[in-house]
């Protein structure tokens, strides 16, 4: 989850494919690290770069969904950079539609009940 600071308000960046809205996220690379995973899928699926995990090297995992899976969350700010979202190799177009940097009321109302768990989660971290 990587949050930035816009005129002292904290934000979220959102990621939106078609009606769902979600966090950056993705799966692991053989032989990759779950907090470089983290990183790279980051910046593939958006362009940023310098993150900042200021709160810890902590995690959430959601309860397993679409077949099984389970979604691994790092919190990081990141205070520079413009949100570009890349194209994906295999699709041939960017994976997302659109992004967002939802304040953290406008986030809970875009995201599902198992994000909703992570985005309290983040809120309790950075005292929120």
């Amino acid at each position: 989850m990587v949050l930035r600071r816009f005129d002292g308000e904290m934000r979220c960046l959102l990621l939106r494919c078609y009606a769902y809205w979600d966090f950056p996220k993705g799966e692991l690379s053989p032989g990759e690290e779950p907090l470089q995973a983290a990183c790279r899928e980051v910046t593939e699926e958006t362009g940023l770069q310098e993150l900042d995990f200021r709160w810890g090297e902590d995690f959430i995992e959601t309860p397993p969904y679409a077949r099984g899976k389970i979604a691994r969350y790092y919190l990081a700010e990141c205070s520079e950079g413009e949100v570009t979202l890349g194209v994906n190799p295999e699709l041939g177009h960017p994976e997302h539609h659109e992004y967002r940097w939802a304040n953290l009321g406008e986030a809970d109302s875009l995201l599902n009940a198992r994000l909703r768990r992570v985005l309290a989660w983040a809120r309790d971290r950075i005292g929120v």
